[in-house]
């Protein structure tokens, strides 16, 4: 699947937003890559978590016998992709701001993890994910993701395999472009959300 192909599902489904909106990660950017409204829709989903599956296959990690996400985002592209790799799908919650692996979920030693998210900007949330699964002795071979808005810039830790690059601009909120700052602020992400008990 090639950027144009993605990024034009994103637009389809009204997903790819521009105004003043304050990422996840703190940083400000002009663009929002709304990814819940294409996750609402089934069968565009399912066209990026297959290719993402194959593109994880292609860059040599097929071996992989599990599949954890991070809550919230990642849980949707995370199990799409498993159900691609035929693996079970697992996901980690935030538990007083710490990401744990919950619900009876369990890996064993030799289990090969992929750590799928949706969108990665700094990767702070595989990184998250990354330390929690080898706090418990998970084997993290790899992350995947739909998109990296980093343009290859994030550290998650592990060698990362994404769908496409879309290098976006992200400021610091003290170093926001005059046209940016003149706009109101959005916050549309979900760090911060407390797991379910």
């Amino acid at each position: 699947m090639t950027k144009d192909e993605v990024l034009a599902i994103f637009r389809e489904c009204g997903a790819m937003l521009e105004g003043h909106f304050i990422l996840s990660s703190g940083l400000r950017s002009p663009i929002f890559l709304q990814k819940a409204r294409v996750f609402q829709y089934p069968h565009q989903t399912e066209k990026l978590c297959k290719a993402l599956a194959a593109k994880i296959h292609a860059e040599g990690f097929g071996s992989a016998t599990k599949i954890v996400s991070p809550a919230i985002g990642g849980i949707i592209p995370g199990y799409e992709t498993a159900r691609h790799m035929n693996l079970p799908a697992l996901y980690t919650e935030r538990v007083e701001g710490k990401f744990e692996l919950r619900r009876g979920f369990e890996i064993a030693p030799d289990d090969k993890v992929i750590v799928v998210e949706d969108i990665v900007s700094t990767g702070l949330s595989i990184r998250e994910c990354v330390e929690a699964l080898r706090n418990i002795g998970a084997n993290v071979i790899a992350a995947a993701c739909l998109i990296d808005r980093s343009g290859g810039e994030a550290d998650v830790g592990v060698p990362l395999v994404k769908l496409i690059d879309f290098k976006v601009p992200a400021y610091p909120a003290d170093q926001l472009p005059p046209e940016l700052a003149a706009l109101p602020a959005v916050k549309p992400g979900s760090r911060g959300i407390q797991g379910v008990k």
